[in-house]
């Protein structure tokens, strides 16, 4: 009886145990290379080339700070930073003149 209870433990044992492989993350990105990839492509908008927006990279977290003359410029590098490959997460410090 005790054989019979234990067989169908393990093989559950097992099947869970199968199920927990974890798949490998997609490759990581070098904070430099995010870097330089937001940078390339805020550069190549018309609308935003004119601007020196700072990008500054940790770990995939992508830091941009500049003065802007509107909220859809604002927008658009928003839009552009995070489409660039490596990005984890934006933070936005881009504000507006006055």
């Amino acid at each position: 009886m005790t054989q019979r209870l234990i067989s169908p433990l393990c093989l559950a044992l097992l099947m869970l145990a199968g199920c927990s492989k974890t798949v490998p993350d997609a490759p990581q990105v070098s904070d430099i290379d995010v870097t330089e990839h937001v940078k390339t492509a805020l550069q190549q908008d018309d609308a935003l080339k004119g601007f020196n927006i700072a990008v500054v990279t940790r770990k995939g977290d992508v830091r941009l700070t500049a003065v802007l003359d509107n909220q859809a410029q604002v927008d658009a590098a928003l839009k552009i930073a995070r489409a660039a490959e490596g990005v984890h997460s934006i933070h936005d410090e881009l504000t507006l003149k006055r």
